[in-house]
């Protein structure tokens, strides 16, 4: 990726948030890299150097700012938006491929041989996929050292270090500091009480409308799985190693984020998923400015600026929620998922605890009472669940069994790194699922950007609303000036309905 050397000396020297993310900036003379809005005094010109990528930046031997810390920036929404190879790469690496298949993984999910991977990510990212997987492993390390009491091996292997030698030079190279140099600089900053709990800050550029996505997501809450309460959402997570439960709290700046985890090694995931989830690494500025030039989305711009797209952390879950809610209301399709999250527990109980030897109703009383939040079910468990569990007609359930089906045998997949394009296509093949059901997904699951719900009951009376065309195929013709942001488009005309 080409960095113009001037306009991003501009964005350093006027320290523009806005920029955090998008390129790193390295000063020769003193050995560290930053972001752009770091509050130092603006390096020579002669001196400074420009990298796409922190790990870019590592490989020419820099280390992090301890200042501005440019390891907590906000992802580059270039990586976000982009359905390319390189995107899809930067998203499953954010999501721990590499630390949990290698290399050899990541590239086959993608379809590229190892060699050929390498190149387009060094091309564009200054940094090959274990270097890039290894800035993120220093990063989890570092939260772990300065967010838990956990012994440094643990800490090593939990973040996908091979060696405590490893980890240890790692650190020490990015950051300047052994790991116990970082734990004492902490200071009496108490780690947060419980095994597997870690506090962290979410950053995102601002502004970042927080009460739209609380509305959205509490609308659409299943108990048991999810609740916003008090200004904080709170759901439970299926991770690659185990489960997990995250309380997300929009704050100035930052999201609080409060993880437990059953296995520390899922913290780079979860971090990942969450910040999807509510849409963190988006350029609300550009988004924004594009939808305002349309007169009659610019007063809603303007009253609500920073709306994001709530994504998901799961896209089977996502899936499942839109085929159960196709043509039928919010409320019907949560009694009907309840009903069927409430089946799958009753089977999944009883085979608990027949192993336990405790009866079901003894052991959904005892989850009850520790009021834990559990993650959707998978699609395995679905397909476990009998005719009477799903409440809707069979044409229905039988699409979602066909879903599940085709997720195990992985002839579709519901990743974030998937290609876009292909996704939609396999689901467009399985029965019971049509456009609008693909699109929804592709733009909550897989990120796209510009998907517009033109057939959307809801869309089209928000259209009617500001006094936009209203029928798919006029709207359709009048979105053409919202490219390439037409999901955040569909956002504000459901606000609108």
């Amino acid at each position: 990726m080409e960095l113009d050397f001037e306009r991003c000396y501009r964005a350093v020297d006027s320290r523009d948030q806005r920029f955090d993310g998008w390129f790193y900036t390295g000063v020769t003379s003193t050995g560290i890299y930053c972001r752009p809005s770091c509050p130092a005094i603006t390096p020579k010109r002669k001196n400074v150097r420009f990298f796409p990528s922190a790990a870019a930046a590592q490989g020419a031997g820099l280390r992090a700012c301890r200042r501005c810390r440019p390891d907590a920036a906000p992802g580059s929404p270039l990586w976000d938006v982009r359905a390319d190879v390189v995107g899809r790469a930067m998203r499953l690496i954010a999501d721990g491929v590499v630390d949990r298949d290698g290399v050899p993984g990541l590239a086959s999910r993608l379809g590229y041989t190892e060699r050929h991977l390498h190149r387009m990510l060094s091309a564009e990212m200054g940094a090959g996929p274990l270097a890039l997987a290894r800035a993120q492993r220093a990063q989890t390390a570092r939260i772990l050292i300065e967010t838990t009491d956990l012994a440094m091996a643990e800490i090593a292997f939990a973040a996908g270090f091979g060696s405590v030698r490893q980890f240890n030079d790692t650190l020490r190279e990015v950051y300047a500091s052994a790991p116990s140099d970082l734990r004492a600089a902490r200071g009496r900053q108490q780690a947060p009480v419980g095994a597997g709990t870690i506090a962290l800050r979410l950053a995102y550029r601002p502004p970042l409308h927080a009460r739209a996505l609380l509305d959205f997501l509490a609308l659409r809450a299943l108990p048991g799985v999810e609740e916003v309460r008090d200004g904080t959402y709170h759901r439970g997570l299926r991770l690659p190693h185990g489960t997990g439960q995250v309380a997300l709290t929009p704050a100035d700046g930052h999201v609080a984020a409060t993880l437990r985890l059953a296995d520390l090694r899922d913290l780079a995931p979860a971090v990942a998923r969450c910040r999807r989830l509510l849409d963190l690494d988006a350029d609300p500025a550009a988004i924004d400015a594009t939808l305002a030039d349309d007169s009659a989305l610019a007063p809603a711009v303007a009253a609500e600026p920073g709306i994001r797209v709530p994504r998901a952390v799961d896209g089977f879950e996502l899936a499942v929620r839109a085929i159960i809610g196709q043509q039928v209301a919010i409320t019907s399709a949560k009694t009907t998922l309840i009903r069927l999250l409430t089946a799958h527990q009753h089977v999944d109980h009883e085979v608990i605890a027949t192993d336990a030897g405790v009866s079901g109703q003894q052991l959904h009383d005892q989850r009850g009472k520790r009021g834990d939040l559990r993650g959707f079910l998978g699609a395995e468990e679905l397909l476990q669940v009998p005719d009477s569990g799903f409440g809707m007609p069979v044409g229905r359930r039988e699409a979602l069994r066909g879903l599940a089906r085709a997720v195990v045998d992985g002839s579709v997949d519901l990743a974030p790194g998937v290609d876009r394009e292909d996704a939609v296509r396999r689901l467009l093949a399985l029965p019971g699922i049509g456009p609008w059901t693909a699109n929804y997904l592709a733009m909550r699951a897989f990120g796209d950007p510009d998907v517009l719900l033109s057939s959307d009951l809801a869309v089209r009376r928000g259209a009617a609303a500001l006094g936009l065309p209203d029928t798919p195929t006029t709207l359709d013709r009048y979105a053409e000036r919202w490219r390439p942001w037409r999901s955040y488009a569909t956002i504000r005309l459901w606000r609108a309905a």
